[in-house]
């Protein structure tokens, strides 16, 4: 009986340690929201330019009021499987957001009695229907949004996803594919700010899911903290935040985080987004726990060019690349497929070195934050010939030779390097 036991723990303790180490090695996400699943139009083109920017994952919508146009009559619709079926085959991921209310409920929330129970029936169809052809399912969207200090709030969000998760998990675990992951509380950044995130981890709901989901736009913060290098001081802060107030490593999940390009209020010029988009998605890699970021959002929702709504996407509304479509392009294996070396980075007084390496590949991205400078590179492995780089203030040329030339004494090489806002990728090991 006592080696019974102990081969159980022995196995258990295996099983944990596999399954950490499978964990560990996933990649990170690199997603894109769309608006395109709830249109008759075919998404095969402009999916499969989401597919060449090297984007691996999808976020669109599964509205309840389109599961569900009358009470208890409930239905998927053909363009829903149209955008999974193209997705799958362009090898996206699919994350698919079960929200908002329907006008026979008066676009109520759904936190009791009639309304609840409406919910959760659609929630427990549409997750029948569609079971793993989605990847990941995120109940609800920015639930926090009108009240993110409202305690009552939060509580009923949490007891939602207490009755939301059993059902999706009855239609993803054991049956064809991978199961869904399950992906709850899509907090605002004023969410984030005033601990709903809190009241979520006291009511246990962090046992009940696979991840947390945060949409920490910065475009609009005051004080001078609407640039990259502000977003990523408070989201490390954000990140140590949850994983001592959980008393564990939490899964972080960006669902959805953009810089629009428009004129006006919180606007910025295409080239600034794409600039930004850059050393966001470097410095998101940098935080621990983050494990994906889908963002927002793929294409521009309008021509208006001083609506900020119209003017967040990667590509303009005919499907023509803005400059961040083409920095995304050459930035996206480095975000996907290399590992960030925290030991061989320097981030010092708007002067950042952040060193990737996969294999023996190894980059530096450098960026200056505030003005154009000169920097001594240092090379810790022989280097040879000119500096190779891929600048993404010009990024159609992909892989160049600086006009700088490696300077080497011994196994010590220096190169002076010209940086700007836009990041520099610079390969180390060119003497390979």
């Amino acid at each position: 009986m006592k080696y019974s036991r102990r081969l159980a723990v022995f196995l258990s303790l295996i099983g944990g340690l596999l399954c950490n180490a499978a964990q560990a090695e996933e990649p990170f996400i690199l997603g894109i929201g769309t608006h395109l699943m709830n249109f008759e139009a075919s998404p095969r083109k402009p999916l499969a330019l989401a597919a060449d920017a090297g984007i691996t994952a999808l976020k669109d919508d599964a509205f309840w009021s389109t599961a569900e146009p009358a009470p208890n009559q409930l239905r998927i619709v053909p363009q829903w499987r149209s955008y999974l079926n193209i997705a799958t085959t362009l090898n996206l991921s699919r994350l698919t957001i079960l929200d908002y209310s329907t006008s026979f409920h008066n676009n109520a929330k759904p936190r009791e009695g009639k309304v609840k129970a409406a919910y959760l029936n659609y929630v427990n169809y549409v997750t029948a229907q569609l079971g793993n052809r989605v990847d990941y399912y995120e109940i609800w969207n920015e639930w926090d949004l009108e009240a993110p200090k409202d305690a009552k709030l939060a509580a009923d969000y949490a007891a939602l996803v207490r009755d939301a998760v059993p059902l999706i998990r009855k239609h993803t675990v054991g049956q064809k594919g991978t199961p869904a992951k399950i992906l709850a509380g899509s907090i605002t950044p004023e969410g984030m700010d005033y601990g709903f995130a809190d009241h979520l981890i006291d009511a246990g709901m962090l046992d009940l899911i696979d991840g947390l989901s945060v949409h920490p736009y910065a475009h609009c913060a005051g004080g001078g903290q609407n640039n990259p290098e502000s977003w990523v001081n408070w989201m490390r802060q954000y990140e140590r935040h949850i994983r001592e107030k959980a008393g564990r490593d939490v899964p972080i999940y960006l669902t959805e985080m953009a810089w629009p390009s428009h004129t006006g209020a919180c606007g910025n010029t295409p080239a600034t987004q794409a600039a930004y988009m850059a050393r966001i998605m470097f410095f998101a890699r940098t935080i621990p726990n983050i494990k994906g970021m889908w963002w927002y959002d793929l294409i521009n929702d309008g021509p208006n060019r001083t609506d900020q709504e119209h003017n967040f996407g990667l590509l303009n509304e005919d499907l023509s690349p803005k400059p961040a479509y083409d920095v995304m392009k050459v930035i996206s294996p480095f975000i996907k497929d290399f590992t960030y070396e925290a030991a061989s980075s320097t981030w010092d007084e708007n002067l950042y070195m952040l060193h990737f390496k996969k294999g023996k590949e190894q980059v530096v991205v450098a960026w200056s934050g505030a003005k154009v400078r000169d920097k001594t590179l240092v090379g810790s492995t022989p280097q040879a010939g000119a500096v190779q780089l891929i600048d993404t203030a010009q990024p159609q040329k992909g892989w160049v030779n600086d006009s700088t030339s490696w300077q080497c004494q011994g196994a010590q090489c220096s190169a002076a390097i010209t940086l700007t806002e836009f990041p520099k990728i610079i390969r180390l090991n060119t003497a390979n």
